[in-house]
């Protein structure tokens, strides 16, 4: 009975071991924009320095949906999540010796955070995927511009690490941060120096993150950490948006013009029209609701790749318009349209509620069942 006794004790000291250094970690948020791979492939180099000494986690987001094969899995970060960190690595490509647009768009959004002093105090650091290198220490400073006005404390990489670079090849480092000349094709970029100087900046910020964890000036005014967003309603809900079907002409998925979306899609799923035909001849209208939700997924696939990959831009569905392929004195159109418009509502919430019409064809495109118009709000 002792030993048990003294087994259990020795088992409740160890997690508790395990839970206190588990509080004791910085978190760090690698937020990243990332074109072809080259600046996730510092990130993930940042990710293995900063984790080395186990004194911080990295979670790698993106700022924007990137359906490139490497990036298409990384989950997208929303700004109000920023705060929830205990420091924040920023990455992106280098645009005409500046942040890319995408990263610019993402830190837009921020104005919340600013004016709730949400980020003041928290740690902050910058790496970048740079063409010939020409800018990079203009770009990294056009980050640090946008970070400084939130209060950011603002970690350079200063000259660690440059004893030990092979100098016979162009490399990326700068006090500031460090990049990666990803259009010098000489060698496999990032560079082996490269990718040693990013992991030691990831060193450095982890010290750094957790020596400042938990002395940050929080707002007493809450941020909306606990707001439902679109993506985690998706989740939750087990929807998962189709790939964007392609155009068959010479149109687009989408047209943007100020700031609403207009989108036209049809039953088209894994390449092919889900129930094509008529109601009454070849479908029953459980087949054209089928067609209907495949129909709504795609305008909504659409629409998230007209905003970047992130749902929250949305303002509102504004109409909707089902176009149904029925025959001559059916009138249950609305039934039909209330699959859409649920759908609708489930994603967006309120935001999705919208105004509506819908009628019957003799025929649609492609023998699809159903058609269906949306115009969207955006931000």
């Amino acid at each position: 009975m002792i030993n048990l006794r003294n087994i259990l004790i020795a088992l409740i000291s160890i997690f508790s071991n395990v839970a206190h250094a588990q509080q004791k970690k910085a978190r760090v948020l690698v937020l990243i924009h990332s074109d072809n791979g080259s600046t996730y492939e510092l990130a993930k180099e940042f990710a293995k320095g900063l984790e080395s000494s186990n004194q911080a986690e990295a979670i790698i987001k993106m700022v924007k949906k990137n359906e490139h094969a490497k990036l298409k899995e990384i989950p997208v970060a929303t700004p109000n999540e920023l705060s929830s960190y205990d420091g924040i690595a920023f990455g992106s490509p280098i645009y005409f010796g500046n942040m890319s647009t995408a990263m610019s768009e993402f830190l837009s959004k921020t104005v919340d955070l600013w004016t709730k002093h949400g980020l003041e105090g928290m740690p902050a650091t910058v790496f970048m995927s740079a063409g010939s290198g020409a800018g990079k220490e203009l770009a990294i400073q056009s980050i640090w511009n946008s970070l400084a006005v939130h209060g950011m404390v603002l970690v350079s990489n200063g000259i660690r690490g440059n004893e030990k670079i092979d100098v016979k090849i162009p490399q990326g480092n700068t006090v500031l941060g460090t990049t990666s000349l990803s259009s010098a094709k000489n060698v496999e970029r990032p560079s082996e120096s490269e990718r040693y100087l990013i992991k030691l900046q990831g060193e450095n910020f982890a010290k750094i993150a957790l020596a400042l964890k938990g002395t940050f000036f929080r707002s007493t005014v809450p941020l909306l950490e606990n707001k439902t967003t679109v993506a985690s309603t998706l989740e939750q809900k087990k929807i998962t948006l189709p790939e964007v079907p392609q155009p068959a002409g010479n149109y687009k998925p989408y047209i943007r013009t100020g700031n609403l979306i207009f989108i036209n899609q049809v039953a088209l799923k894994d390449g092919k029209i889900l129930n094509p035909g008529k109601l009454g001849k070849e479908l029953n209208e459980q087949q054209v609701k089928e067609a209907t939700r495949t129909t709504m997924l795609n305008v909504i696939a659409v629409l998230n790749e007209a905003v970047g990959g992130n749902l929250e831009q949305v303002k509102r569905c504004v109409q909707l318009t089902g176009i149904f392929n029925t025959p001559e004195g059916y009138t249950k159109h609305a039934d039909l349209m209330n699959v859409a418009s649920d759908l609708t509502v489930d994603v967006f919430g309120e935001k999705g509620k919208h105004a509506r019409a819908t009628f019957g064809a003799s025929s649609i495109p492609v023998n699809s069942a159903v058609e269906i118009q949306a115009i969207f709000e955006i931000d």
